[in-house]
Order: C-alpha cells, then structure tokens, then sequence
C-alpha cells in the first residue's frame, strides 16, 4: 500500500453493494469512493455556497429572498434532486 493510501473496512453487504454500483458506473469501488469523497460538499461548504447565493441575489435583485422564498426554492430542488436521482431509464 503506497504511503498516501488507506484502508475503509466496511461489511460484506456493503462492499458487495458499492462493488455492483461501481461496475455499472464503469468505475472501481475506489474510483467510486473517491469521487464521493471529492464530490460531495460538506454541509461547511453547502452553507458557504448557500451565503455566495444569497449575495448574488441581493446583488442581481437589490435584495435577498425571504426566508419563505427560500423554503420554497429548497423544496423545489429537493424534488428535482429525487428525481434526478431516482432509476435511471435503460440506454
């Protein structure tokens, strides 16, 4: 193992699942974890994004949304992320 690597002990179940979610990304079990790793935002960097956002508004409205458009903007999202996210059509 090179010095820059690590190892992930996970149960059986668990490795057999990300091992069939990798072969049908075309990728490894560490190709998928890593991109996990590097792809997913922690929730510091979701707040950052979420502030950037906000001040982009204001800037482009001459005010922030309220905290009622908000809601409503993030229950959209989250609608079209299950979506998104939900079984994908066959090829």
């Amino acid at each position: 193992m090179a010095a820059d690597e690590t190892s992930i002990k996970v149960s059986t179940a668990a490795r057999d699942r990300l091992a069939r979610l990798a072969a049908e990304h075309g990728t490894t079990i560490r190709g998928l974890v890593e991109d996990l790793a590097q792809d997913t935002p922690t929730q510091a960097e979701y707040a950052e994004r979420a502030e950037l956002a906000r001040a982009e508004l204001a800037a482009a409205l001459g005010s922030a949304p309220s905290p009622e458009a908000e809601a409503k903007a993030r229950t959209l999202l989250e609608r079209l992320g299950s979506a998104q996210h939900g079984p994908q059509a066959a090829a």
